[in-house]
């Protein structure tokens, strides 16, 4: 089974920190071409210019939900590296928030913007341009391409505070279904990663503004611990390479076991 993804040209958005600056950072490390999405310029900058070797990868700053920003994304990833093979729609955003405030509906149109439509607008764009590959190619029965959506494990757990999130992330898991059968007879995978006590930049965040939070989290995970970007990156690497060639339209969960388990402690129903 290989898991090469060497050779390969990949967009990565939500590039400037968490999971997607580490799965940046690894695909370039496995040999990828990467260019690097997000719409703060001046941290995808400076993590741009930390990297080791530049050669193989460029940067891209804008805003993912207008229309013209994808279009121009996809002409520099184009000029950048000519072609495009694997799509990882990292980006996302969580916002807590009361569902019977007075902000509820504008919180659940801003995730539906931010966590939906952007990685639906970029993946036609995306197939449309491996599909045209693919037609200049005389290889007919290789791989045409590979889009990864980063999803979560809220679109299956609840929390009243995190309900326009879950619906957010409920939506992207159903697109990553329906675009996997609709670009099956392309021979384009469509594959997401769904991830909980993972350290996220977001994750990151919010532990720093409520402590008590970690050992909750490390107490229902039966793995009993918070697992690093790392345990993700890999997973993407797998769905990006020939290695998952017969998968397609799959949500691969890491989540240490969390979504296994009631954490009601009673044994009460």
């Amino acid at each position: 089974m290989s898991l090469s993804v060497e050779g390969k040209t990949a967009i990565v958005t939500g590039a400037a920190n968490g999971i997607g600056l580490a799965v940046s950072r690894h695909l370039l490390d496995q040999g990828a071409s990467v260019m690097m999405v997000d719409m703060d310029e001046d941290k995808l900058s400076e993590e741009f210019d930390s990297l080791p070797e530049k050669e193989k990868a460029a940067w891209f700053a804008g805003d993912l939900r207008e229309r013209l920003t994808l279009a121009n994304l996809m002409s520099a990833t184009l000029d950048a590296f000519d072609r495009l093979d694997i799509l990882v729609n990292a980006s996302r955003q969580v916002m807590a928030d009361d569902p019977l405030g007075a902000t509820g509906d504008e919180t659940m149109k801003e995730l539906l913007q931010q966590n939906l439509m952007p990685a639906y607008r970029l993946s036609q764009l995306a197939a449309r341009r491996m599909i045209a590959q693919a037609a200049e190619s005389e290889d007919e029965d290789s791989p045409v391409g590979s889009i990864i959506n980063l999803s979560s494990i809220a679109a299956r757990r609840s929390h009243p505070e995190l309900l326009a999130f879950s619906v957010s992330t409920a939506a992207l898991d159903q697109l990553t279904r329906s675009m996997a059968v609709a670009l099956a007879e392309h021979r384009i995978r469509v594959n997401s990663v769904a991830f909980g006590s993972v350290m996220s930049d977001s994750l990151k965040t919010t532990l720093k503004e409520n402590r008590d939070y970690r050992q909750s989290i490390v107490d229902n995970t039966p793995l009993q611990r918070i697992a690093g970007p790392k345990e993700v990156v890999e997973t993407v690497q797998f769905l990006a390479s020939e290695g998952s060639a017969f998968m397609t339209g799959q949500i691969l969960t890491i989540d240490g076991g969390r979504t296994l388990i009631d954490p009601v402690s009673a044994p009460a129903h």
